[in-house]
């Protein structure tokens, strides 16, 4: 039985060692049309990361729906919970959150919240 197995294995390893064995490399020459573009191209920012996500209530009894973002920046306010959010901005981090009408200051805990044809008032987690 093994001189039966001896000859087929012989074959075997006769046969793979005919095969071209050298790995094949794959070059391109071809030059990249969108080098120079993206080589000039300003680098991209990033958005800002969620710091709180919070529902507050007003001094006039109705609710605050605003999500702060990281370097104190940017906020988006909403009126009602499927409202449509309005994105306040600050030119540096202290500086009052303007857009629209809206003016907000304060921090995820309370806010003081300008409306659009509205007093300022206090709104407060809780």
């Amino acid at each position: 039985m093994t001189i039966r197995i001896l000859p087929a294995v012989a074959v075997a390893l006769l046969a793979l060692s005919a095969c071209d064995n050298k790995p094949t490399e794959v070059t391109n020459v071809a030059p990249d049309p969108m080098a120079s573009v993206l080589a000039n191209k300003a680098p991209v920012e990033l958005p800002p990361s969620i710091t709180a996500d919070v529902s507050m209530r007003c001094k006039d009894n109705s609710l605050a729906f605003v999500t702060f973002f990281e370097g104190d920046k940017q906020v988006l306010v909403k009126i009602s919970k499927d409202g449509t959010p309005v994105k306040l901005t600050a030119e540096k981090a202290g500086d009052p959150l303007k857009a629209d009408g809206y003016e907000l200051t304060g921090n995820p805990k309370a806010v003081t919240l300008t409306e659009p044809g509205k007093p300022a008032q206090l709104c407060k987690v809780g």
